[in-house]
C-alpha cells in the first residue's frame, strides 16, 4: 500500500547519470559511480514511488505502489543472455504502479519512462498475456464493451499529444468478422497510450507528482476499461 513520502524532486544529477552512462555502459564505470546511483536514482525513485502512489488512490484504489527493485522500480541490469546487444545496464528508468491482483506485468497500471533527454508517461498494459488474448478481441466486439473502448479512445484522443499503441497484427484473426466496426482494434495485442516531452522544469521538484499525475488522469479512460475487462476475463 502506497504510505508517506518524503519526494522533493530528482536533480540534475540523475538526468546526468543517465546521460554519462549511456556513453560509458561499462561495469568498471558503474561501479565506481554506483554511490551516485544509489544517491541520485534510487534514493528519490523509491520516494517518487510512494508519493505517486499516494496520489494514485484517487484515480485507482487497487493500486500497488511498492518502492523495491522488480516491483514499481524497474531493475537497471540488462538481461543479454539472447541479445546481440551486450550493454549491462539499461541507459534510462522505468517505474510502474499496476491495479489488480494478478503478476504485476500482467495488469494494466501507469508508467514513467527518463531516458535522458526525453521523459514518457503512459498507462496501458504493453503486450496482452496469452490467457488475456481473447478476452479483450471478445470485449471489442461486443456491444457494450467495444463501444465502451472506442469512448474511452476518443476521449483521450481529444487532446493529440497523446499516442495510442498496440497494433502488431496485419490480418483480422481468425473467427471475428472483418467487417466488424471495431475491426481496427482486433489487430492489437497489447493496448496502452503515452505521452513523451523533453525533461521539463518541473520533475526538478516535488509537483512532478502533480504533473504526471495530469497526464495518467487524461489516460485514465483506457485504464478503466483494461482493469474491467481483465475483472471478466
Amino acid at each position: 500500500m502506497p504510505g508517506t513520502s518524503a519526494f522533493s524532486g530528482f536533480t540534475k544529477e540523475t538526468v546526468d547519470f543517465f546521460t554519462q552512462l549511456k556513453k560509458n555502459n561499462k561495469k568498471v564505470w558503474f561501479d565506481e559511480h554506483k554511490p551516485d546511483y544509489d544517491t541520485y536514482v534510487m534514493t528519490p525513485s523509491r520516494e517518487f514511488v510512494v508519493a505517486m502512489g499516494d496520489r494514485l488512490e484517487k484515480l485507482s484504489p487497487g493500486i500497488h505502489a511498492d518502492p523495491r527493485v522488480n516491483k514499481s522500480i524497474f531493475r537497471i541490469y540488462r538481461d543479454t543472455r539472447f541479445s546481440k546487444d551486450k550493454t549491462p545496464y539499461k541507459a534510462h528508468l522505468a517505474m510502474w504502479w499496476w491495479e489488480g491482483d494478478g503478476p504485476r506485468m500482467e495488469c494494466s497500471g501507469y508508467y514513467f519512462h527518463l531516458e535522458p533527454p526525453n521523459l514518457m508517461l503512459g498507462v496501458g498494459i504493453y503486450m496482452f498475456p496469452k490467457g488475456m488474448m481473447q478476452t479483450y478481441r471478445d470485449s471489442v466486439v461486443d456491444s457494450v464493451y467495444g463501444a465502451a473502448l472506442k469512448d474511452a479512445i476518443n476521449d483521450v484522443s481529444k487532446q493529440d499529444k497523446y499516442s495510442l499503441g498496440g497494433k502488431h497484427y496485419k490480418r483480422v484473426p481468425r473467427g471475428y468478422d472483418p467487417e466488424h466496426e471495431n475491426v481496427e482494434l482486433l489487430l492489437y495485442n497489447g493496448m496502452h497510450v503515452g505521452y513523451e516531452t523533453r525533461v521539463p522544469d518541473v520533475f526538478y521538484s516535488a509537483s512532478l507528482v502533480d504533473y504526471c499525475f495530469g497526464v495518467y488522469q487524461d489516460l485514465y479512460p483506457i485504464q478503466k476499461w483494461l482493469v474491467e475487462m481483465i475483472e471478466r476475463a
